[in-house]
């Protein structure tokens, strides 16, 4: 591409310290080292995690270091590659994911998870595996968001931070899978198993909880219950899947005494898709005693509720599930053709596209409800 080696020079949306808006600034990105691949990105879906720890970090995760570039939604191309980089090159589209997969540790071996232990502790710090990172503004080193940063033109990650994809992909679209649908979809799938005929009750109706509907939908589930207190999201949600609508500002008492009352004993699957603490206990309380499962999808960092021991007793199932248990350098291709054939909804998650000078609208849009998805394309 005639950059190959260089430093490229580019704009970023750089978040200077918390609870400040992001600036669109020229940054330095830096050829990759061993085992990187340099991409340039296309588009960036805009999740509430990176609003949360820029604007929320006291409500319950760590604090980031700063100056920070924010993103890890996001699709493009490969611009160059580093010394033994064998599973991509420049022109092959990408999806980089924040969840890495070496193929070769103890847990990427297991079927039983899909948790990577390759630099993990690094990436959640910001840097790459050398300790250091490939994008500097105005001298200094900016921070990489979970090692991704896709709110910047051009990115460096780790070669098994990176899923190649279908060369016909859109990805204005599927850039969605790098976090959102494919969490929310595979918590249904993956994580809780739902099973046909099932009564299922999603809480929080954003991009995830919006995409648990779907793959409880997929899975066969009869009875599909979604929980959020803006109702401008139930007709949405019919698009996805789901049969009743309950709003719990319209009830007196808590809504998990409401779905027990409704489904005569309690759900068979609930999924809490916000990161709201109060809520997961909501969620579990709405599952059937006796089998219920329990699956909490939203990131929070704070304390769980604490939980009594008959309230497990019984057989009732709490758990959780990150990136919807997916292997995501080798499931997400799976995923994108899934969707170009028709299988998964991608469209109808995005409701706003912006230009990176946005990137803090789509922020608003966010807060206020006024969006499932907004999407950068750069």
């Amino acid at each position: 591409m005639g950059t190959e080696n260089k430093v490229i020079r580019c704009k970023a949306a750089v978040a200077w310290e918390p609870g400040k808006p992001l600036s669109v600034e020229e940054v330095e990105v830096a050829p990759p080292k061993d085992h990187e691949v340099r991409i340039k990105i296309a588009a960036s879906g805009v999740c509430h995690t990176d609003l949360t720890y820029l604007y929320d970090y006291e409500k319950g995760v760590e604090p980031q270091p700063f100056p920070l570039i924010l993103g890890h939604e996001g699709a493009g191309v490969v611009e160059s590659v580093g010394p033994g980089v064998t599973a991509v090159q420049p022109g092959d589209k990408v999806i980089p994911v924040l969840l890495p997969h070496c193929a070769k540790c103890e847990f990427c071996l297991s079927s039983k998870t899909n948790v990577c232990t390759k630099t993990w502790g690094k990436l959640q710090k910001g840097v790459l595996a050398d300790g250091m990172n490939r994008i500097t503004c105005k001298g200094q080193q900016v921070y990489q968001f979970v090692g991704v940063s896709t709110f910047c033109e051009y990115t460096v990650v780790p070669d098994y931070n990176v899923a190649k994809i279908h060369r016909d992909a859109p990805l204005d679209k599927v850039c969605l899978l790098g976090c959102g649908v494919a969490t929310g979809y595979g918590a249904a799938l993956n994580a809780a198993k739902v099973e046909r005929g099932s009564v299922c009750a999603v809480f929080g109706l954003g991009a995830i909880g919006l995409a648990a509907v779907m793959g409880c939908k997929a899975a066969g589930a009869s009875r599909i219950i979604g929980v959020d207190i803006n109702a401008e999201k139930r007709e949405i949600a019919k698009k996805f899947g789901v049969s009743e609508f309950v709003n719990p500002n319209d009830h007196s008492k808590p809504i998990q005494e409401v779905l027990v009352e409704m489904t005569s004993g309690g759900v068979d699957y609930s999924f809490e898709c916000v990161g709201n603490v109060s809520l997961m206990r909501a969620a579990f309380e709405s599952c059937n005693a006796a089998w219920g499962t329990c699956v909490i999808v939203g990131w929070t960092e704070k304390n769980l509720m604490s939980l009594l021991p008959k309230d497990l007793l019984l057989g009732r199932t709490l758990k959780g599930c990150f990136l919807g248990g997916w292997k995501s350098v080798c499931s997400l291709p799976k995923l994108v053709e899934d969707y170009m054939s028709g299988r998964i909804l991608l469209d109808e998650f995005v409701t706003h596209t912006l230009t990176l000078e946005e990137t803090n609208h789509a922020f608003e849009l966010m807060t206020s409800g006024k969006s499932v998805r907004s999407v950068i394309k750069m």
